[in-house]
Parts: C-alpha cells; structure tokens; sequence
C-alpha cells in the first residue's frame, strides 16, 4: 500500500465515510464518477458489483491506496470482493496497533 498526500479522490484510495447511514465506515474508491461524485466499496456490505455512489466531500481520503486494488482494476476492470475486504482489513489493524502505541 501507498501512502499519498491528501488531493484528489484517486482510484484504489481507501476512504473513511462522514455522512450517511455508513458514517464512520471504511471503503475503497472503485471507480470516479465525474469531479463531485465516486463509486465506493468494501466487499463485505458493498460488493464490487452494487457499488455506492457517494459525494467526495462527505470523505475523508485516507493516506492510502491499495496497489492489489489498483492493478487488478487496471488489468481486467474488475476486483475480487475478497481484495476489497483484505484492503480495508488491513487498514483497519495497523490503524488498530497505531492506536495501541499511542495508548500507553
């Protein structure tokens, strides 16, 4: 995983949702819709094929993007649920353990 400055949504970036029903859940940018607009996903409640059209300005772009991610859509247009879930899996344990270290 790469991390990246804060920009633009880019695809494969790991994002935490604000708004909504979904607030505080982390998801993967699948795909960018137009300059306001992305498709997001985790695998898990939002599978690659039912997608979640949401507002960029109800994310937080989180530092990260998943290079699996990013090459499996670049080589066939599709992901693998089961990638997306290990993408935000990830994330959540080293986030998990930076919030163990800092707890001391």
């Amino acid at each position: 995983m790469n991390v990246k400055e804060r920009s633009e949504p880019q695809v494969g970036q790991l994002v935490k949702v604000l708004r909504g029903r979904d607030a505080g859940a982390i998801y993967v940018i699948i795909g960018i819709l137009d300059d306001r607009f992305v498709w997001i996903a985790d695998g898990n409640k939002r599978k690659f094929d039912g997608p979640k059209r949401k507002n960029a300005q109800h994310l937080e772009l989180l530092p990260i993007v998943s290079s699996e991610v990013v090459h499996s859509l670049q080589e066939s247009g599709r992901v693998t649920n089961g990638k997306l879930r290990h993408a935000v899996l990830a994330y959540q344990k080293s986030a998990d353990s930076m919030v163990e270290e800092k707890g001391d």
